[in-house]
């Protein structure tokens, strides 16, 4: 079940499963991030605020943030397999993301497998404000820890991801001050 969470604050909102971990509860998040994590997989939602990067088509844009995403991870390869423009119903008030869908081999905590991780990424830009809004799912589809899901699992979050991302609204555009 799904149901409209409030972000920073309620500066934000998305639909997201009632089942998702808020990771601040256990874990200290930057400011600047909102962590979500799945109770029962290595699945997690990330909603960043970031400085808006150099790029000003928002394809290319969503692949430096991948691209960054990447180098935070340490990411052995990584591959983008698709970039799309996503409408929204909010009628102007939130932008349009731009989504991309790619992957990235990752080795953790000196393991000597790297992981393979989908990752859905949706970049909505506030010009106004600089800011480059970021909300990511990683999907392990390997894990060595044990927190892949199965294929049929990544379509379900797959859609998860769609639907939280057509359903973010920025409420209030002074978070970004």
């Amino acid at each position: 079940m799904s149901g409209s969470r409030e972000l920073f604050g309620g500066a934000i909102t998305a639909i997201l499963p009632t089942t998702l971990l808020d990771a601040s509860d256990f874990r200290q998040v930057p400011d600047t991030q909102e962590v979500y994590l799945s109770p029962t997989s290595g699945v997690s939602i990330i909603v960043e605020v970031l400085q808006s990067v150099d790029a000003t088509d928002l394809r290319e844009a969503a692949g430096q943030h991948f691209d960054a995403l990447a180098h935070d991870n340490d990411a052995k390869s990584q591959n983008v397999n698709e970039t799309t423009d996503l409408a929204n119903d909010s009628n102007g008030a939130t932008p349009n993301p731009v989504v991309l869908y790619g992957t990235q081999h990752v080795q953790k905590f000196n393991r000597t497998a790297a992981d393979e991780v989908r990752i859905l990424l949706a970049l909505y830009r506030v010009p106004q404000k600089n800011v480059d809004l970021v909300l990511t799912m990683n999907v392990p589809m390997t894990s060595e820890d044990g927190g892949a899901v199965s294929e049929d699992d990544w379509g379900a979050a797959r859609d998860v991801f769609n639907v939280a991302a057509r359903s973010l609204r920025i409420v209030d555009y002074g978070l970004f001050a």
